[in-house]
């Protein structure tokens, strides 16, 4: 299994920085490779990715999410086992680090060797990046979602 670590600071408020990590919909404007996710309801999402030339499509849930803290998902359905977590630390009033994690299988000798040369680290770092300018350059975020997901072991 693969797995890539970054983290982020971003000059928001916390809320506004977890808010819009709950607007999944949203993500292909700041992620790259991901054509789009469609939020089938409070814990459900259909995800369809794109990287270098080969598309893929999985559904995946949220396992675990709390306001201000973190958001959980897995994959459930596809042949892509893919994993994360996204934690939220507030730095003062204004300002956010995101600590996003993501686990996943790669398939195939072009994905496992982007895998162990690194494409997938840059790629993570990359959207990290264009989130914070996306959520900078908007100063506010595009909806929310507040609702509260325990860990299947809490339920």
């Amino acid at each position: 299994m693969a797995s890539v670590q970054e983290a982020v600071d971003v000059d928001v408020p916390i809320r506004v920085a977890y808010d819009q990590w709950t607007q999944f919909e949203s993500f292909p404007q700041f992620m790259g490779g991901v054509e789009s996710i469609t939020q089938l309801d409070d814990k459900r999402l259909h995800w369809v990715t794109n990287i270098d030339g080969v598309k893929r499509e999985f559904d995946a849930e949220i396992t675990e999410q709390h306001p201000e803290e973190r958001i959980a998902w897995a994959s459930t359905s596809g042949e892509t086992k893919h994993a994360g977590v996204v934690t939220f630390h507030r730095l003062d009033d204004a300002k956010t680090r995101v600590m996003i994690q993501i686990d996943w299988e790669p398939e195939g000798l072009v994905e496992k060797a982007g895998a162990a040369l690194g494409f997938d680290d840059r790629q993570v770092k990359a959207d990290a990046k264009k989130f914070k300018e996306f959520i900078e350059s908007r100063g506010t975020e595009t909806g929310a979602w507040r609702g509260d997901v325990p860990r299947p072991d809490q339920q």
